[in-house]
């Protein structure tokens, strides 16, 4: 369960949104059920955007003082398969060429644009190695790099401007990590969703988990590794949405009338069910 939303500091008039908080089926996971409560009331119109991520757009017009929304998911997921049908460096260059969505996650954005160390780094590690195992040594070497520190930047922080610092959070990380494999012509792109916590529930036991961020590479077929937590994408991780970078993927995004300043409410329970 995903809750999210705004309280304003004083009366809001209107407010005009878009969600992307529900699971995307496909691959290794399997969206079972998925609800979105809104509260105030509002009609939604749910459409996939280009990226393939389910939205959720609606309008609230009568005056509120907080945006709540509850996304309650029932998801199946298996482990992947890490590492497997591999790519030589040609071979991604001429697959990059002929996909337009692999052409469309080769070039740098505002956020991942890479700094001159870091595309040297990629560089290093990637020096007589095959891409897939280039591609694991820059995460490690970056998500080793980075302090994860909540708060210590914002959802703008550029890929440089968090490399300068050495700290920030799950998609900071990605974000660097996505803008090194797109240097040495890695095809990479950005994964939001959601992520279990270390150790192992019980069954049935609701527990806190995080809105979570990491990449995936193209060497051949996509692979899914988290840099933060340094390990390939496993049963634990729910892919809500896939992208270029944070701007594409938000949890929730919109304006309104009203207050100058709001707080940002989020809240995620996992409860594994067998």
């Amino acid at each position: 369960m995903h809750e999210t939303g705004f309280r304003y500091d004083g009366e809001t008039r209107a407010s005009y949104n878009e969600a992307r908080m529900q699971p995307a089926s496909g691959g290794h996971q399997w969206v079972l059920s998925s609800e979105l409560e809104i509260t105030p009331g509002a009609h939604v119109f749910s459409f996939w955007d280009y990226w393939r991520t389910q939205v959720a757009a609606f309008e609230v017009l009568i005056p509120h003082h907080e945006l709540m929304l509850t996304a309650t998911s029932l998801v199946e997921v298996q482990d992947r398969q890490f590492g497997s049908q591999q790519f030589g460096w040609e071979d991604i260059g001429r697959a990059a060429t002929r996909q337009t969505g692999l052409v469309e996650t080769l070039a740098p954005t505002k956020l991942t644009a890479a700094p001159e160390e870091v595309v040297e780094l990629a560089r290093e590690l990637s020096d007589g190695v095959p891409p897939s195992a280039a591609a694991e040594a820059i995460c490690l070497a970056i998500g080793e790099a980075i302090e994860y520190v909540p708060g210590a930047t914002l959802v703008t922080s550029t890929a440089a401007e968090v490399w300068a610092e050495k700290r920030g959070v799950c998609q900071d990380i990605a974000h660097v990590c996505l803008g090194a494999l797109r240097s040495v012509g890695i095809p990479a792109r950005y994964a939001s969703g959601y992520i279990a916590p270390k150790g192992k529930a019980e069954l049935g036991e609701p527990v806190k988990g995080e809105s979570h961020a990491w990449v995936e590479w193209f060497t051949g077929q996509w692979n899914g590794f988290d840099p933060t937590n340094a390990r390939p994408i496993g049963d634990m991780h729910v892919v809500v949405g896939r992208a270029r970078d944070y701007d594409d993927v938000p949890p929730l995004r919109g304006v309104y009338t009203g207050p100058d300043s709001s707080e940002l409410l989020v809240s995620v329970t996992v409860t594994l069910e067998m």
